[in-house]
């Protein structure tokens, strides 16, 4: 193989490797605050008044969309975040539940149940409610951005990149 063969097959390879490496590390969507706090919703539930007007990075499972005159709430099973902020669901479970408020009105369509969503927000008191028959205290979180993911967005957040490499010899 000649030098200008190896080179390109070099240089070739680094452009594959970066372009492997920028697709399985998006970028996170929010960027925290000074106000931000790194908490779980059933932490904030337990102390609301520790973590009041703290800016918060949550995500979860919708579990449901309730819309009033001047606001809908959206109530979120949390889940740990990845390092692109997508929800972690894999993980268990266990951080809990919030409820994400917005103003005006929020078509289900666009928030359906059992979709993943991630937030950024503003903490805003709590709910007493219920889970199932059981009392629940819920943290308010007043959302200033919000992302639903498709599945092609979660998809792509998994690790199944396959690529080929091959060498052609030509004979004179």
């Amino acid at each position: 193989m000649n030098r200008s063969a190896a080179s390109f097959l070099r240089q070739s390879a680094l452009c594959v490797s970066l372009l492997i490496l920028a697709a399985c590390a998006p970028a996170p969507i929010y960027k925290p605050s000074p106000s931000t706090v790194a908490v779980a919703p059933n932490m904030v539930a337990q102390s609301p008044q520790q973590y009041s007007n703290a800016d918060v990075i949550w995500g979860g499972r919708i579990v449901e969309v309730r819309n009033f005159p001047d606001h809908s709430e959206i109530e979120i099973a949390a889940y740990p975040l990845d390092s692109s902020q997508r929800p972690k669901v894999d993980n268990g479970g266990g951080w809990g539940r919030f409820i994400a408020v917005t103003p005006g009105y929020v078509e289900s369509f666009d928030y359906p149940n059992g979709a993943l969503m991630t937030l950024f927000g503003r903490l805003n008191g709590t709910h007493t409610g219920t889970v199932g028959e059981a009392a629940y205290v819920f943290p308010l979180v007043s959302v200033t951005q919000s992302h639903v993911w498709t599945a092609a967005e979660l998809q792509n957040g998994h690790s199944n990149v396959s690529f080929g490499l091959g060498i052609g010899v030509g004979i004179h």
